[in-house]
């Protein structure tokens, strides 16, 4: 039995905000002490550039120039028909080069080769870099990786190699 009293309190004015700005809080002090303790003004610059990036997305997306995909199927599983996707998370810098030490599995496939053969593949892509306001800016995207066999049915749900339905010939 309860006196009337809520079992939660309620917050008292303010402290709903406080969350917001303990982190605002932060932010700013992370700010500050990468620009303290960059050597450069340069590098202060870009540290600076890549906190604020997040907030504002890119004008134009990046545009792959590879012309073949450097992601190769693993041996084993391509003479076992297996087909999947993986989705990576890759940084793509200013002047279009994806970081290797930055990518990251965010969706598996199910089969760890497959999921390790998009990882070592993306520092070969290339890109046409992003850009905000007519200036080359870093972006981090996700990327989805089909590994499909030839000679396997399409995956359920799959239109990457579902044959285009052609139209009646008309006389």
């Amino acid at each position: 039995m309860t006196s009337g009293r809520t079992l939660y309190p309620l917050p008292r004015a303010g402290a709903i905000f406080q969350p917001t700005m303990r982190l605002f809080r932060a932010l700013a002090a992370c700010t500050f002490l990468a620009a303290a303790a960059c050597p450069s003004p340069d590098t202060t610059k870009k540290a600076i550039d890549a906190l604020t990036a997040a907030t504002a997305p890119p004008d134009e997306l990046p545009v792959m120039l590879n012309r073949e995909l450097p992601f190769r199927y693993p041996d084993a599983l391509f003479a076992s028909k297996v087909q999947a996707n993986v989705t990576i998370r890759i940084y793509i810098d200013s002047t279009g080069v994806v970081w290797p030490e930055s990518t990251r599995v965010v969706q598996t496939s199910g089969h760890p080769e497959l999921d390790s053969a998009a990882v070592r593949g993306a520092p070969q892509l290339r890109f046409i870099p992003a850009k905000r306001e007519g200036k080359p800016v870093a972006v981090s995207i996700k990327l989805p990786v089909f590994f499909r066999h030839p000679g396997a049915p399409p995956v359920p749900g799959d239109t990457i190699l579902r044959p285009k339905a052609t139209a009646p010939a008309t006389p």
